[in-house]
């Protein structure tokens, strides 16, 4: 079967993979696939208002990260086997061509996937990310470890909204510490991108960040725009990085529109 002369029959349900099991969420339907790439320790119920903006006529393919949400624990928890993740959903559901909608860490994600596979993929939108900047050095790395040890009794707690990984506080430090390391390495994957990418970038400051710093970090992007035409930015929106695919879904959808046109176009 394919995306453009098949309709695909919805599914919701554990797809197990190596020690695990992911919870996806498939509506289904011959509309162009949307799949939606998570926040580090998000779910699949902050897509939500964005999935509501852009209505019926696409199929929209949710899922939760390694002991994010519903799915199940693992014994690894890399961005290698968010890789691995990603693939799997694609296989087990039939995906040719998506679009891929990342939000953070989910961006990420995204952009890393289609440098891999450019012939697979229809385009990326980025949330608030991927940006190429990060923190090397240990004495960034032991702060991130400080500041998720502070956290450690809310986590539980920030589990309920889907803030949160069932996961150690050294767990969740230690998946940070790997994300901003290879944000740090991101040029040459930004670089090398042949698929249109489409940012929606936030403004301000969110919880753990001080003194402009993610500001600081999404101007590192200018660089990148100017040399690769396959990247542009959507929109520039008031959220901030926590809070910006619940305040500014309007504008994901919109970016998810304009690189869905890009595809109608290139058949």
């Amino acid at each position: 079967m394919t995306n453009s002369n098949a309709a695909h029959l919805g599914w919701k349900g554990l797809l197990p993979v190596e020690d695990t099991a992911l919870a996806v969420t498939d509506t289904g339907g011959s509309g162009i696939p949307v799949v939606y790439l998570n926040g580090s320790y998000a779910s699949q119920r902050h897509w939500r208002p964005v999935i509501n903006a852009l209505g019926p006529g696409w199929r929209h393919i949710t899922y939760d990260e390694r002991a994010r949400g519903r799915s199940k624990k693992s014994a690894d928890y890399s961005f290698e086997a968010c890789v691995r993740d990603l693939d799997a959903v694609l296989k087990a559901r039939r995906v040719e061509r998506p679009l891929l909608v990342g939000w953070s860490y989910g961006a990420l994600l995204g952009v890393h996937w289609a440098a891999r596979h450019p012939g697979r993929v229809a385009g990326v939108v980025g949330v608030d990310g991927p940006f190429p900047s990060g923190w090397t050095d240990e004495a960034g790395h032991e702060r991130i470890r400080r500041l998720f040890h502070k956290a450690r009794w809310a986590l539980p707690m920030a589990r309920l909204i889907g803030n949160a990984a069932r996961m150690s506080a050294a767990q969740h430090a230690e998946i940070n510490i790997e994300a901003h390391i290879l944000h740090a390495a991101l040029e040459p994957v930004l670089d090398s991108l042949t698929v249109p990418v489409r940012y929606v970038v936030g403004s301000g400051e969110a919880l753990g960040s001080r003194n402009d710093e993610q500001e600081q970090m999404r101007t590192t992007l200018n660089p990148v725009l100017a040399r690769n035409p396959n990247l542009t930015i959507s929109a520039k929106v008031t959220g901030n990085h926590g809070t910006i695919v619940r305040k500014d879904f309007r504008a994901i959808a919109e970016a998810t529109r304009e690189l869905a046109a890009l595809t109608r176009e290139s058949r």
